[in-house]
This record gives C-alpha cells, structure tokens and sequence, in this order.
C-alpha cells in the first residue's frame, strides 16, 4: 500500500514539472498598457488631455432655473412665468507652429412659460467656432462688443449685451494687451413698421455688416473701441410723377461705440465698474433694440431706416449708455447696481407709407431709462443664488407726445456652472 501511494505521488508530481516547463516555453501575453488622463494646466483649470493626442478638452455647462414677474397691464396678460435651460460645451485647444488652435462648439436647450413670452422648448446653437492662430469662423460673442466687460444685470439693459452672431474675423495681436479685429458678421437689424404700418420692406443682402475693433486689456481692466457698417437694401417701389417705377438708393447705416471696465480691488476683491455708450444711423440694433419696446401700456416701434415721401431712404438715430458697479460685500456676497438710458429719433419727414395723409417720422421718437439692482449669494463655488428687481420707463417724445409708461420686474434665480 506504501508503495502504491508512493509512485501515485511520484507520478503527480511528475505531470506537474512537465506541464510547468511546457507552460514556461509559451509565450507570455503582456497586458495592455494603462493609458491614464493626464491633466493640462496650460490653459487652465479643468483641461486635460484627450488621451493619445496633445489637444487639451474642457467640458462644462450650465443648469439656470429662473422665476419671473412682471407687472402686468390687463387681466389677459401673464404676470408670471418660468424659464429653464441647459447648457453644455467643449472647448479643444492644441498648440502649433501657427498659434493656438481652438475649436468651441455651446449647445442650449431652453424651457419658457407665461410671461417669457411663449411655452415651447428651444434649442440653440449658442456659440460654434474654430479660432486658428488670429482667425475666428464661426458663431461667436459679436466683435462690435467689449466680451470682457462684467456685467451682471439679468434683465434687459439698452447696450449691445453680447449677442452670438456668424462671422468669419482676423484679430492682430500687436502685443502689451493691444489688438484689433476686423470682421464681416451677419446683419444686426430691427423692425419694418410704424404702428402696424409697414415702412420698409427689405430687399436680399449683397453685403454683411462690416465690424472693426481696437481693444486693450490689462491688470486694471479693459477699454474698446467699436465701429459697425449696415446695409439697408429696400425693397419698396416707388412710382415718379412720371409713372415710372424705380427703388430707393441703398444706404449704408453705421454705429460706433465706446466700452470698458475697471477693477476695484480697493473696495473689494472683485470689484468692478463698466460702462458702455454707443450712437448709431441707421443701424439701431447696435444699441440693443429688438422690432419695438415696451414699458407697461406704451409701446414704440424701432427701425433702421423707413422710405420718405421724398422716395429716399430715411434713417432712424439713437443714442444709449450704460453701466454698472459689481460689489463683493463678503467672498460669497456680491451685488450689482445698473442702468442705461436710451433716445431714439426720426427725421421730420413724412413716411410714405402713410401717404396721401402726412404723418411726420418723428411722431415715433422716443427715450427709455432703466435701472436695477441683484444680490447673489454663491455658498460654493460655480453655484449662485439670487434676486433682482429692474424698473423701466418709456417716455414718447414726438410732437404728439404722449403719457410716459413705466413697469416693474423681477426674478429669482438659481444657477450652476461647471
């Protein structure tokens, strides 16, 4: 029996020194290797690289959610309404022998109710742009504007507020914060109409608005300096006194602007003042105008330009200004303080368009003030909590005259960023 168990064992063990030599003489497979994300702090923080590539990718967005009222004019119109949107962006960035090469592309989804306007969802293509050592393509933050400046009013103040815009520019960096962009955008235009009336009629665009800026920005702030060309292409027939039918000359509508801000570390770290004044011809989106304005009961139509009993195109002009003071009462504290004032004028003129009757262009000048103030409170960082109130007031100006109207408004809104 010993001996039985003994060669079984011999045995065993024999098998198993054999199998480890065969085993041993197989090749070995390696396991892949591990190929880790690696921070980038080249262009701050939250970068990294996209692995096996040296583009460095920051991903971000932003949740708003946002309650506002409105004073409301009669029982049929909404006083309250909700607002939520979403957004997401990518940011590339990789070094070459050319420059930066950067490709941003921002993506909003918004849900509006009751006195927003209207109850839909609407996507957005917010901002999508390739930046190539001085060249920019794509849907960008206008040119016309300062993109620095810090202004943190909620509601509509009269000034060029950072539109996203298609345009393909070239920046020259000339060194100690000194640059300047040249760059052709799609049109900023207002309405066609005086009192339902229309009084221009648009014809194709053969040219985008032309934008030019000269920019310095340093440790104290930043000042720019801001012009914009827009074509006004009628469409309306004009019949002579001879019969014969002919189109008004086109036009070109022009705007300039003056924007800037400094920092106030003496009052507070993060402190700051901007302000922004711009005159336009002709071009009167550039102050910040949609088709008309409203404030409480009166409401005035805004346009670029309107054919005159003259047969000529007649040109709207205006002129706003606008600024703010942020505040940090503590690290987590801050408040703002804004406003602007607006005046819009229209020739003496008649408007064709009311032709046999004369109706002076100047029947619709007007002026708009506005002022508000916000507190947010940001318990940790990329979360705000806070409240604003902002008071309007519209004041008709033209020979008729007419009374003043004025609104109040206010929101509550809570927003992350990350």
């Amino acid at each position: 029996m010993k001996l039985a168990k003994s060669l079984f064992l011999g045995s065993v063990a024999g098998l198993a020194a054999i199998a480890g030599a065969q085993a041993a003489d197989l090749p070995a497979k390696k396991a892949a290797a591990v190929e880790y994300v690696r921070v980038c702090s080249t262009y701050g923080a939250g970068f990294f690289y996209i692995p096996g590539t040296e583009t460095c990718l920051r991903i971000g967005g932003r949740v708003r959610a946002e309650f506002l009222y409105v004073e409301p004019n009669d029982r049929a119109q909404d006083a309250i309404g909700f607002r939520a949107r979403g957004r997401i962006q990518l940011d590339a960035r990789t070094a070459t022998a050319y420059g930066l090469l950067r490709t941003f592309v921002r993506f909003e989804m918004t849900r509006d109710t009751g006195s927003y306007g209207f109850s839909s969802t609407s996507p957005n293509v917010d901002q999508a742009f390739i930046q190539f050592g001085g060249l920019t393509a794509g849907r960008t933050i206008s040119f016309f504007m300062n993109s620095d400046l810090p202004n943190e009013n909620w509601g509509t103040l009269r000034f060029y507020d950072a539109p996203t815009v298609n345009a393909f520019a070239y920046t020259f960096s000339f060194g100690n914060g000194f640059s300047a962009t040249l760059a052709i955008e799609e049109g900023s235009f207002t309405g066609t109409t005086f009192a339902n009336t229309s009084v221009f009629t648009e014809a194709g665009q053969t040219m985008p608005d032309i934008v030019g800026n000269l920019k310095y920005a340093g440790t104290w702030g930043s000042a720019q300096l801001g012009g914009a060309l827009h074509q006004l292409r009628s469409d309306n027939v004009i019949t002579s006194l001879g019969g014969f039918n002919d189109y008004p000359d086109t036009k070109l509508g022009w705007a300039v602007t003056a924007q800037g801000y400094v920092n106030l570390p003496a009052l507070a770290e993060g402190d700051a003042l901007w302000l922004a004044a711009t005159y336009a011809d002709g071009a009167l989106g550039y102050l910040g105008f949609d088709p008309n304005v409203t404030a409480g009961a009166t409401t005035r139509d805004v346009v670029d330009g309107y054919i005159g009993t003259n047969g000529d195109i007649n040109t709207g002009r205006g002129w706003s200004i606008a600024g703010g003071l942020n505040h940090y009462w503590t690290p987590t504290v801050r408040q703002s303080v804004f406003g602007s004032y607006a005046r819009v004028e229209y020739s003496n003129n008649g408007v064709a368009a009311f032709a046999p009757a004369f109706v002076s262009a100047s029947l619709f000048d007007f002026s708009e003030w506005r002022v508000g103030t916000n507190l947010i409170w940001s318990p940790v960082s990329g979360l705000d909590i806070g409240v604003e109130v902002l008071y309007s007031n519209l004041d008709p100006r033209g020979p008729n005259g007419g009374q003043d109207s004025d609104s109040w408004e206010g929101r509550l809104r809570v927003q992350r960023d990350f």
